[in-house]
C-alpha cells in the first residue's frame, strides 16, 4: 500500500510539474526612429500607409497610448531598455554613441540578456546595435578597430548570438558584425586558424564596395575593411533573413528571447525595389511597409515552429519620428506633406525634448495571458523593460542602486490586472541636448537646461527649448501653451521631484 502511495505520489508530482507553464519565450521588436502616428492600429490613414502585421499584434495583444523612451534619440534608450537605468547617468550626457564608440554598457552590469540567460534562455541580439565594442576606457583617442576582435560586445552582456549593424542604417562601416568580427572579415587582425563565417560569393545582397546615400551627403569615405559590404536597400531583407533563422534554430522546451532591431525606419530611405511605390506617402511610407513586412515575417517564423502561442511579443520603438518639415526635400517631410501624421498630434520629433520625441507605439501580445484587442492608457517608458521581463521569469532583482535603478514593473499593466495602482507615478526625459523633463499625470514640466558641452550651433537651433516651461498634457497635448505662472505649485513640486530623482539615483 505504501509503495501505491509513493508511486501515486509520483505521478501526481510529474503531472503537475508537466502542468505547470513554461518560461515563455520573449522577443522585443525596437523598430528604429518609428513614430507614434505611423501605424494603422494609431491612426496611420490607410490610403497612405498600410502595417497588417503590427495591427495584428495591436488586434490580438494590447496597445498602449501613453507609452514613451527615456529619450528622444537612440543609443540612450537602447541602453535604457536593456539595463533598466537611464542613460544619463553615465557618462553620455547628450547627443548619441559615435560609430568608434567602446561598448557603453559596463561588462559585469546586469542586462535584461544575462538576466534571462540565468534562467536557461538562449539570447540573440540581431539588428542594429548603436551600444559600442571594446573596452570601456577614458582614453580620448581610442577608437574601434573594426579589423580586430570587438571585445567586449553583447556576448559579454549575456547574448549567446549577435548578428548587427555595428552603429546606424547608412554608418561608415559599410558592413554587418557577426558575434566578435565583422562578418565576412577577410583580411585584418584575426586570428591564426580562425575561419570567419561570412555570406556566399554570390550573395545578391552583399557588395564588394561600400556606397551609401547617407555617406554621400555627408562627404565621407567608408572604412577601408576587406569584407562584404552591405547594400543599404538590401538590409532590412538580410537582418529579416538572419532572424528567421536564429527562430528557426531554437529547440522545443528552451525558452530564447530574442532582441530584434530593424534599422527601418531610420535614414537614409532605402525600401527594396519590390516596395517602391507602393506607398502614397512616397519613400518614406515604403520604408514603413518594409518595417511592417518585417515583423510579418517574424511572427510568421514564430507560428512556423510552434512558438507563437507561448512567446510574449513586444514591438516599440527608440524614439520618436523625425520631424522636421522646414527641410522639404526629407523623404518623412514629403510624407507628412502627404498627409501622414508621423508622431500623430504630438508636438515636434526625435532629438527634440516635445512629446513627439518620445511617444511611441507599444504594443504587447502574450496568447492566453494579455487580453487580446485591449487598449491600455498607462503611462510607461521603455526603460520599464527589463523590471517587467524580471517579473514575467519570476526573477527578483537585486535591491539597491545597482540594478535596473530606473525600471518599474509594467506586468500588471500587460496583463490588464483589475483595480491594479499605476505601476509609475513620474518619469524623466531627456532629450538629445541634454535638457531634462519630468512627468507626473497631466503635468510635464521642462527644465530648459542643455548640456554643459552642447556645440554653439546647437545651442542656436534648438534655443527655444532652453527655457523652462510647464505643460497640461491633458488639456494641451500639443504643447502650445506655457502654463507654469498658473500653476506655481505643480512647477515648484515638479523641479523638486526631478533634483531628488536625479540625485538618488532611482526611479519611484
Amino acid at each position: 500500500m505504501k509503495a501505491f502511495l509513493h508511486l501515486f505520489g509520483l505521478c501526481l508530482l510529474a503531472a503537475s510539474l508537466h502542468a505547470a507553464p513554461s518560461l515563455p519565450n520573449i522577443v522585443i521588436i525596437l523598430a528604429d526612429d518609428y513614430g507614434y502616428g505611423s501605424a494603422g492600429c494609431y491612426g496611420a490613414d490607410a490610403r497612405l500607409v498600410r502595417t497588417p502585421n503590427i495591427d495584428r499584434l495591436a488586434a490580438e495583444g494590447r496597445r498602449f497610448t501613453d507609452a514613451s523612451t527615456p529619450s528622444s534619440v537612440c543609443s540612450p534608450t537602447r541602453y535604457a531598455l536593456l539595463t533598466g537605468r537611464y542613460c544619463w547617468r553615465t557618462s553620455l550626457k547628450f547627443e548619441t554613441l559615435s560609430t568608434f564608440a567602446p561598448l557603453h554598457i559596463e561588462p559585469g552590469r546586469l542586462t535584461m540578456a544575462s538576466m534571462l540567460k540565468t534562467r536557461g534562455y538562449q539570447t540573440a541580439a540581431i539588428g542594429k546595435w548603436h551600444l559600442g565594442y571594446g573596452p570601456p576606457g577614458k582614453d580620448p583617442k581610442w577608437r574601434t578597430d573594426y579589423t580586430a576582435e570587438l571585445n567586449p560586445g553583447p556576448l559579454e552582456l549575456g547574448f549567446d548570438h549577435h548578428f548587427s549593424v555595428p552603429q546606424n542604417h547608412g554608418d561608415v562601416t559599410g558592413v554587418f558584425v557577426e558575434d566578435h568580427f565583422v562578418y565576412g572579415l577577410r583580411s585584418g587582425k584575426i586570428p591564426a586558424g580562425l575561419k570567419l563565417p561570412g555570406p556566399a560569393p554570390d550573395d545578391d545582397h552583399f557588395a564588394t564596395g561600400y556606397e551609401s546615400e547617407a555617406q554621400q551627403k555627408r562627404g565621407k569615405m567608408p572604412l577601408d575593411l576587406d569584407a562584404p559590404h552591405r547594400k543599404d536597400e538590401h538590409v532590412m531583407t538580410v537582418l529579416t533573413e538572419k532572424t528567421v533563422a536564429w527562430i528557426g534554430k531554437q529547440k522545443a522546451g528552451r525558452p530564447f528571447f530574442l532582441y530584434y532591431t530593424p534599422v527601418a525606419v531610420h535614414e537614409p530611405v532605402t525600401p527594396p525595389k519590390d516596395l517602391q511605390g507602393s506607398s502614397a506617402a512616397g519613400k518614406f511610407g515604403d520604408w514603413i511597409h518594409e518595417l511592417d513586412r518585417s515583423v510579418g515575417e517574424v511572427l510568421g517564423a514564430l507560428k512556423k515552429n510552434g512558438f507563437a502561442e507561448n512567446t510574449l511579443v513586444i514591438f516599440t520603438s527608440d524614439n520618436g519620428g523625425i520631424f522636421e518639415p522646414a527641410n522639404a526635400a526629407r523623404p518623412e517631410s514629403q510624407a507628412v506633406a502627404a498627409g501622414l501624421k508621423v508622431n500623430g498630434t504630438w508636438r515636434s520629433g526625435k532629438t527634440h525634448i516635445y512629446e513627439g520625441g518620445f511617444r511611441v507605439p507599444f504594443i504587447a501580445r502574450w496568447p492566453g495571458r494579455i487580453p487580446a484587442g485591449t487598449v491600455c492608457d498607462e503611462m510607461v517608458n521603455v526603460v520599464d523593460l527589463l523590471a517587467t521581463i524580471a517579473a514575467v521569469v519570476g526573477e527578483k532583482l537585486p535591491p539597491g542602486d545597482t540594478v535596473a535603478e530606473d525600471s518599474q514593473n509594467i506586468l500588471p499593466a500587460l496583463l490588464g490586472t483589475p483595480n491594479a495602482p499605476p505601476s509609475r507615478g513620474d518619469m524623466i526625459l531627456h532629450s538629445n541636448d541634454g535638457v531634462f523633463a519630468i512627468r507626473k499625470g497631466p503635468w510635464k514640466w521642462i527644465e530648459g537646461v542643455p548640456a554643459e558641452r552642447l556645440p554653439p550651433n546647437m545651442r542656436k537651433s534648438h534655443a527655444k527649448e532652453f527655457q523652462r516651461a510647464l505643460y497640461n498634457l491633458h488639456d494641451d497635448p500639443g504643447e502650445t501653451q506655457d502654463v507654469s505662472a498658473a500653476h506655481p505649485e505643480i512647477l515648484q513640486e515638479l523641479e523638486a521631484l526631478l533634483k531628488a530623482r536625479r540625485g538618488a539615483g532611482a526611479a519611484p
